[in-house]
C-alpha cells in the first residue's frame, strides 16, 4: 500500500498508524531515500537537484517493491513523477490522502528541510495541487483527512486495505 498526497496530507503519521494497526512494516520513503544516498532531502536538492532526488527516490522505492508487503509513505511529489503510478499498479493498493492547501501549511507550521515550500507555503502547496492534483486523482481511492483525527484517517485506510488491498 502506498500513501500519496500533499505534504502535511499526513502519510508519515497515518502510515505509522495503519503498519501497526496491520501488523506490518512501515517504510516513509523520504527516510529510505536518505538512507540509501547519506544524504538528506534538502541536500541532494541543494547540490545535485530535483532529477538526481527523483532517481534516488526511484532507486530506493524499487528496493521496497521486491521485499515484503508494507505501508509506503510516498514523498508528495511521487506520483507526479512519470511512470511511478504505472510501476506500482499491480503491485499495491494506492491511496489519496487529501487535503487543502491551507490544512497542510498548518500542519506543517515550524517544520524545516521542504525545499519545494520554502517562502509562501500556502501558495506554493496550492500550485504544488493545482500541478499535481491530477496525478493524485489517479489513485485506486482518496481519503478527504481536513475534517479527520490521524486516527479516524488511519481507520479508514486500514478498512481499504482489509477490503481491497489484500492485507
Amino acid at each position: 500500500m502506498i500513501l500519496v498526497g500533499l505534504s502535511g496530507a499526513g502519510k508519515t503519521t497515518v502510515g505509522r498508524l495503519v503498519a501497526a494497526a496491520l501488523d506490518g512494516p512501515f517504510c516513509d520513503l523520504d527516510a529510505c531515500t536518505e538512507a540509501r544516498t547519506g544524504s538528506t532531502i534538502a541536500q541532494i536538492f541543494a547540490t545535485r537537484g530535483e532529477a538526481a532526488f527523483r532517481a534516488a527516490e526511484r532507486d530506493a522505492l524499487n528496493q521496497v517493491l521486491e521485499g515484503v508487503p508494507q505501508v509506503l509513505a510516498a514523498g508528495a511529489g511521487w506520483a507526479a513523477q512519470p511512470g511511478n503510478l504505472e510501476q506500482v499498479a499491480e503491485r499495491a493498493l494506492v491511496v489519496h490522502l487529501a487535503c487543502t492547501p491551507e490544512t497542510a501549511a498548518g500542519r506543517l507550521a515550524g517544520t524545516q528541510d521542504r525545499p519545494l515550500l520554502a517562502g509562501d507555503m500556502v501558495g506554493r502547496l496550492r500550485r504544488l495541487q493545482a500541478d499535481r492534483g491530477p496525478c493524485y486523482a489517479r489513485a485506486d481511492a482518496t481519503i478527504d483527512t481536513d475534517a479527520r483525527t490521524v486516527q479516524e484517517v488511519a481507520d479508514a485506510v486500514v478498512l481499504l486495505a482489509r477490503s481491497v488491498g489484500g492485507w
